[in-house]
């Protein structure tokens, strides 16, 4: 199988409930989903009661917009709500209330910055073809007698974001995730947190060979937790079809599902033609029109989004372009870092220790980095640290030793340090000392060395510090070593 000769074609559906504190079209309140009782956040039009009648929540409307105009769409002046009409469960009135052909926003785009495992760094432009609002389903468990329902979920305001095809590989789907959720979270209008399913992306996947004119068959992969997950099956699926190309076999269009253990998709069902959900304009609903005062008024409540964020962290700090990108991604990680240098570290050492560092003893302990702020490691003890390498008290392995004992104790490093006595010797006679033991020690290689071995150099440094018990000042013992080096060759 040559991958080389394919191309991955992906669009994706991405699904996002809004963080509003009523249902879309009724004052009934939005519950955490997981965490409240079954069906404790239930009125009449949850339950598809005959009678009811739906009333638009004009905050839905607002947050849709910031995320239109985040995404660089244009608002319509007219919209307008549709009935899609199926049959499922979970579904109470037999169909659901959204938009169709006249939806909140249209052809926006998002920029994305993509590194790829070989390659270098390179930006792509995903365009949007629309977002449009429409209430969220219930939530289905089965059990082994059956299964049991839950509305409390049923008429949440949700917003659907729809991509062009425009996605070329699970690299660039997983930036496109990344920035999406990032620009929801900023906006304040969604938490990203997939794993209770409040955002859902689901990825429509087929494969275009390099003599192809035309798409083929495509796949949907539904209910991804994750965008490791998104990342994934892309990956599975992608390989899935080329197989199948590749061995004279088609791929049928069909609904996958995705088997974490397993790390495959599994073929939920075949789709025998296209769904016919007959759209007609919703009866109890006027058409909605968005003036462009209104558009304007919400333009200019729109906070400070990634890409801006990234900009000023380049100019007022000085940070590389991709160090700027990497903070500036998540928002809790932003507010942690702008808290870092508001306590005094150096902007561009507080940005290393974050990203090389903090970020790597997360990743050991399984912890994500949306959750930095709620580490035992805090912003104002990340900062003393910082400024306790940058000040010479203690040297960088040092540091890494420090920060790995306040992760787990939560301890003050100046704490640590006093404690462990672990202050960085600085003293120029006592490091000379133990430099001119090491040479003693060492003849041979010295010898080597003052012969044109100058490789050999970094081997006696780590001699030094070593005899030094890692506290010795890197720069010190540097300076002392190529001293008496030189002393030796004259």
């Amino acid at each position: 199988m040559s991958m080389s000769d394919w191309k991955p074609v992906i669009g994706l559906e991405i699904h996002a409930e809004l963080l509003t504190e009523s249902k879309m079209f009724s004052a009934c309140p939005v519950v955490d989903s997981v965490e409240a009782e079954p069906n404790s956040a239930v009125d009449p039009l949850s339950l598809g009661l005959p009678g009811t009648l739906p009333v638009v929540n004009e905050q839905a409307i607002q947050f849709g917009m910031m995320v239109g105009l985040a995404l660089n769409c244009e608002i319509p002046p007219i919209n307008q709500f549709a009935r899609k009409s199926y049959f499922y469960p979970d579904l109470p009135k037999g169909y659901q209330i959204s938009q169709y052909d006249r939806p909140l926003a249209i052809n926006g785009y998002v920029d994305i910055e993509v590194t790829p495992e070989t390659g270098d760094t390179y930006t792509k432009r995903i365009r949007i073809r629309r977002a449009h609002l429409e209430e969220d389903t219930g939530k289905l468990t089965h059990v082994d007698s059956g299964s049991l329902v839950d509305y409390n979920r049923a008429g949440v305001p949700l917003l659907e974001i729809v991509t062009e095809p425009d996605i070329n590989s699970a690299e660039e789907a997983e930036a496109f995730g990344r920035k999406l959720r990032a620009i929801l979270q900023y906006l304040g209008v969604n938490n990203g947190d997939m794993s209770k399913g409040v955002l859902r992306m689901e990825p429509n996947i087929s494969v275009m060979h390099t003599n192809d004119t035309g798409y083929r068959e495509r796949t949907e992969v539904k209910n991804l937790n994750s965008i490791r997950n998104v990342f994934r099956a892309i990956k599975a699926e992608t390989e899935r079809q080329v197989k199948l190309w590749e061995a004279g076999d088609s791929v049928k269009r069909a609904t996958l599902g995705w088997d974490e253990a397993k790390l495959k998709v599994v073929i939920q069902r075949y789709k025998e033609s296209a769904d016919e959900y007959r759209y007609f304009p919703e009866p109890d609903l006027p058409i909605l029109e968005i003036s462009r005062e209104w558009v304007e008024q919400v333009r200019a409540t729109l906070p400070e989004l990634p890409d801006a964020k990234r900009e000023r962290f380049v100019k007022a700090f000085g940070l590389s372009q991709y160090d700027a990108s990497v903070l500036g991604l998540d928002k809790t990680v932003a507010a942690y870092y702008e808290t870092v240098v508001e306590a005094g570290a150096n902007a561009k050492s507080a940005a290393n220790w974050l990203i090389g560092s903090l970020f790597s003893v997360m990743n050991n302990a399984g912890v994500d980095r949306e959750e930095i702020g709620q580490t035992k490691v805090t912003a104002a003890k990340l900062a003393e640290l910082v400024k306790l390498v940058d000040a010479g008290t203690i040297n960088k392995g040092t540091g890494l030793e420090v920060l790995n004992e306040m992760w787990e104790t939560g301890a003050d490093a100046a704490k640590i340090v006093q404690d462990k006595g672990l202050a960085q010797v600085s003293d120029t006679g006592a490091i000379s000392a133990i430099v001119a033991d090491v040479l003693t020690a060492n003849d041979a290689m010295v010898q080597r060395y003052l012969g044109g071995e100058e490789k050999l150099f970094g081997a006696l440094v780590g001699m030094c510090m070593k005899a030094l018990k890692g506290k010795g000042n890197p720069a010190v013992v540097n300076t002392l070593l190529k001293e008496q080096l030189a002393a030796k060759k004259a």
